[in-house]
Order: C-alpha cells, then sequence, then structure tokens
C-alpha cells in the first residue's frame, strides 16, 4: 500500500505565505500535530519512508516514526514545488495574486512565471518517474510505503495514482498530519 502525509503546520503556513523549496521548519504547532500523528497511526504498518529533504517534512517523518524500525530516506524529487520569486509572498489568493491565484484556483490554465518556478509538467515529471523507479517495483513485492511531503508535491503524486485531470489537482484536499492511503 502506498501511503502519504503532509508535514506539519509552519509559521508559514499560520501567515498563508507561499513556502514552495524555502526550508521553513515546523512551529510549536507542526510538531504537536506531529506528535498527535504518530500515536493517531502507530498501528500503521510502513516498510520504508521516503521523505522530501526539507525540513518540516524530514522533521515531521522522524517524529512520526520514532522509535520504529522504518527507514527513512530522503529524495529530491519529492522537494515542494518551486515558486520562484513568489516564494514567501503572502495572501496570494486573498489577494488574488497572478499567476499563483490561478495555479490555486484553476490549476489547469497555470503558466509558469519565468522567475524560476516550477511548471506542473516540471513537477509531475519528477514526481512521477520517483513513483516509477523507485515506488511501484516496492508496492508489485508487497510492502507498505509512506511519503511524507508537501501540498502541492503530494497532490501531483495522488493525481497520478488517481489518473486525475490536472484541473481536479486539488480536489484530495491534503491536510497536514493526515494519512492518506494510495491504493
Amino acid at each position: 500500500m502506498l501511503y502519504i502525509m503532509r508535514h506539519g503546520r509552519t509559521d508559514w503556513n499560520d501567515l498563508h505565505k507561499l513556502q514552495g523549496r524555502t526550508d521553513i521548519p515546523l512551529n510549536a504547532q507542526g510538531l504537536q500535530m506531529a506528535r498527535e500523528a504518530a500515536q493517531r497511526y502507530k498501528d500503521v504498518h510502513f516498510d520504508v519512508c521516503y521523505t522530501s529533504p526539507l525540513r518540516r517534512a524530514l522533521t515531521t517523518a522522524e517524529i512520526l516514526l520514532e522509535g520504529r524500525d522504518v527507514p527513512i530516506i530522503p529524495d529530491e524529487r519529492l522537494c515542494e514545488m518551486c515558486f520562484g520569486v513568489f516564494e514567501g509572498m503572502e495572501g496570494v489568493i486573498d489577494r488574488k495574486i497572478e499567476p499563483m491565484y490561478t495555479f490555486f484556483k484553476h490549476p489547469e490554465l497555470y503558466t509558469t512565471p519565468a522567475e524560476g518556478a516550477e511548471s506542473l509538467a516540471e513537477l509531475f515529471a519528477r514526481t512521477g518517474a520517483f513513483l516509477e523507479e523507485t515506488v511501484q517495483p516496492l508496492l508489485d513485492a508487497g510492502k507498505d510505503v509512506l511519503i511524507v511531503g508537501h501540498g502541492a508535491m503530494n497532490s501531483s503524486i495522488v493525481c497520478q495514482r488517481r489518473h486525475l485531470p490536472v484541473s481536479e489537482f486539488w480536489s484530495a484536499g491534503i491536510e497536514n498530519c493526515k494519512l492518506m492511503e494510495l491504493p
């Protein structure tokens, strides 16, 4: 079985700032969320955990699996989507700041800004390669795989596993520290 989880809360989540690849740590609430998730999911079996190397995801994985004999393997392909110059920007949805407003409201119409942001095609390519090269062989061998990552990155995995169109990119509602099964 494949499981995914989004990291715990950060100060930037609370401020509605775009994090992307900016390496923001968990805040006190995020640490508590990870501890609660560790209790809630203590009986769920995982053979291996792959995580984004960004601190908020890696710390969540470490707390979630503390005391369990589950290897935690960071992989660059699981980093959050890069938002370029928009990282750190506050309130892009409320303020309708383009093109990020379109990304969150109508992802199928999103066009990548020239300022160093990653395209959806690039995000899907790297997470798709990870699923094909790393995850699928383990699933085929009957292993239980956990991925701890981020909102957009996890959404790309959900879309690929469920064969959803880009217009449904946000449909899974990836919540902080909630385990999702992707059969």
